[in-house]
């Protein structure tokens, strides 16, 4: 490791200068933010310049579902498309980590509506969707 002739690490300095350009709260007062208005961060997401894209989509909601004894997460999976933002869903099973998903089901004006309806899915409905999604 190169020192320089003030005798500090030149990567500990930039470090620090880049701080002082953008200061970034500590990793879990950001997670605890993203838990207390996780619309507040979708609408950042939604005026990104590297907002999701269907190659990369984004999980902008998880929740769990019990299906005959096994647990399952389904995540909304979902991405900017022009003027929409269009999702899926992923389901994974607990205990093993086997994937499927649905076709893109979802089409909104923008990511937090989009949340908004995959919430508003009783486990009834997620269920028929992770059933149409097994082989």
């Amino acid at each position: 490791m190169k020192v320089d002739s003030l005798g500090e690490d030149p990567m500990t300095r930039l470090v620090e200068f880049c701080e002082t350009l953008i200061p970034l709260p500590p990793f879990e007062i950001w997670v605890a933010d993203l838990r207390q208005n996780p619309e507040a961060h979708l609408l950042d997401l939604q005026d990104a310049a590297d907002a999701p894209t269907a190659l990369a989509p984004a999980t902008l909601e998880a929740r769990r579902l019990d299906r005959k004894g096994t647990s399952w997460v389904a995540r909304l999976r979902g991405f900017r498309d022009h003027d929409a933002w269009r999702g899926f869903i992923a389901f994974e099973e607990a205990s093993v980590g086997t994937l499927h998903s649905t076709a893109i089901i979802f089409r909104e004006h923008d990511a937090c509506a989009l949340r908004e309806r995959f919430l508003s899915f009783e486990s009834t409905t997620l269920e028929a969707f992770l059933r149409s999604s097994l082989p």
